[in-house]
């Protein structure tokens, strides 16, 4: 199948490791070109030399180091692609995890801190896109929690909902311009955001093992299985797929 991601460019946030640096690299193996966010500058620059061949030059990526919370940096990033690529096709929104917590346990700095770190950094990254590109193809990184609540994620669970509506409702606004929005649903995939939670857990290997027999395919997923159902999405082969929400969970969603 040829995925016609050849040369488009898509900005993709919290691209130092885990699901953002797995679809780095399934977009950048299909031929795109990207620009990775992140607050990590070394990951980042280390990421780019891997993606750009052992090169220095930014010939498939380049990177700017910087909060995504920070109002401004969304517009940067999609200057910087502008600059380094001469064009902007899409993103991959992913953004920083809420603390755990029960809903009346979380204080209300915790929730106002998570809504601007988590929420509105997707919404403004949506601006700065569509701001270069009318017709952008949008995939927004979101969670289970989006449908299913999960024990002790009281503001994702309380925030993913709305970004999951928010995507629906950006893929009826693009649509008539040609532009997708889509969410995406990872369920337990080996990262380190899965680790840090796991680390808060009394012990944290059997948190794993009970979430593996937990899933359908008794296994965790890898970051790269995920990569790989973005790039898709991201692509021209998935023309006709917007407004949706997809779980990427080894089948372990009970809802439909």
């Amino acid at each position: 199948m040829q995925l016609g991601l050849s040369d488009k460019v898509f900005v993709v946030t919290a691209a130092s490791s885990g699901l953002g640096l797995a679809t780095a690299h399934a977009l950048v193996a299909e031929g795109a070109r990207v620009v990775l966010v992140a607050r990590r500058a070394e990951a980042l620059a280390e990421a780019c030399v891997e993606l750009n061949g052992g090169d220095d030059a930014p010939d498939r990526a380049n990177s700017l180091a910087a909060d995504l919370a920070d109002p401004q940096v969304p517009q940067r990033a999609v200057d910087l692609a502008l600059r380094t690529f001469g064009r902007v096709d899409g993103a991959l929104v992913s953004v920083g995890g809420p603390p755990r917590g029960g809903v009346l346990d979380n204080t209300d700095e915790e929730w106002s801190s998570a809504f601007s770190s988590v929420f509105l950094p997707a919404l403004r990254t949506a601006r700065a896109v569509t701001s270069a590109q009318p017709a952008p193809r949008m995939a927004f990184v979101l969670s289970t929690s989006a449908k299913v609540p999960l024990a002790q994620m009281a503001i994702s669970n309380g925030l993913r909902p709305g970004l999951a509506m928010l995507v629906k409702q950006l893929a009826d606004e693009l649509g008539p311009r040609g532009g997708r929005a889509v969410g995406l649903l990872p369920g337990s995939v080996a990262t380190e955001r899965l680790q840090h939670l796991w680390s808060g857990t009394p012990d944290p290997q059997a948190a794993r093992e009970q979430a593996a027999a937990a899933i359908p395919l008794r296994r965790l997923g890898e970051p790269a299985e995920f990569g790989r159902v973005a790039a898709f999405l991201l692509s021209d082969a998935a023309s006709y797929v917007t407004g949706c929400l997809v779980p990427v969970d080894g089948g372990a969603m009970r809802a439909l």
